[in-house]
């Protein structure tokens, strides 16, 4: 049986406006409806962000689902991405052209192995300059910072711990992400 052709950006731009998928490594992948528990994590970031980022007019931040351009078989949609006033990345109708500063991934069982391996590794090389792991059920955050090695994990706390982000020059509290929120009726 042969292979399947690889995807294009040619082709998902083809796809209807809406469609849940993403182009990783020329495959449509598609992106499942997160949790409410998967959205409260996001919304108290963007919350965190959108209040030190925006309000300060040091750049944008983007929310999934948003397109994020980086060659011609990798569209990805993050859950939030940074676009720093001084960044390589373009801000444009159709999305985000070229590599947004950070991008974080609040993780979920159908989209991990993606946000952990594939994806990971297409922003690293095409020089996102800090990728976040966000891990719900373990209540963990991780920093990696790109490097001439590649990602290198900079900062990682549990729970109540903090974290300092150097590219944003900002410090998270655990707790303002992850405490009392709600998972399957209980809270965590």
């Amino acid at each position: 049986m042969p292979a399947l052709a690889k995807k294009t950006v040619h082709d998902y731009l083809k796809l209807p406006e809406g469609s849940p998928y993403q182009l990783i490594q020329g495959e449509l992948v598609i992106n499942q409806t997160p949790s409410i528990f998967h959205q409260k994590i996001s919304k108290r970031i963007f919350q965190i962000l959108h209040k030190n980022i925006e309000t300060n007019q040091k750049g944008e931040v983007f929310y999934s689902p948003v397109d994020v351009y980086l060659d011609e078989e990798n569209v990805f949609r993050s859950d939030l991405v940074v676009v720093l006033k001084d960044s390589k990345a373009k801000i444009e109708e159709k999305g985000i052209i070229g590599p947004p500063d950070v991008v974080i991934e609040v993780l979920s069982p159908s989209s991990a192995y993606y946000d952990l391996v594939e994806k990971k590794e297409v922003y690293q090389k095409y020089g996102v300059k800090e990728y976040w792991i966000v891990d719900p059920k373990r209540k963990t955050v991780e920093i990696y910072k790109n490097s001439d090695d590649g990602f290198v994990l900079v900062a990682s706390a549990r729970e109540n711990g903090k974290v300092f982000s150097k590219t944003l020059s900002l410090e998270f509290d655990l707790n303002d992400i992850f405490k009392e929120v709600v998972e399957d009726g209980k809270n965590s």
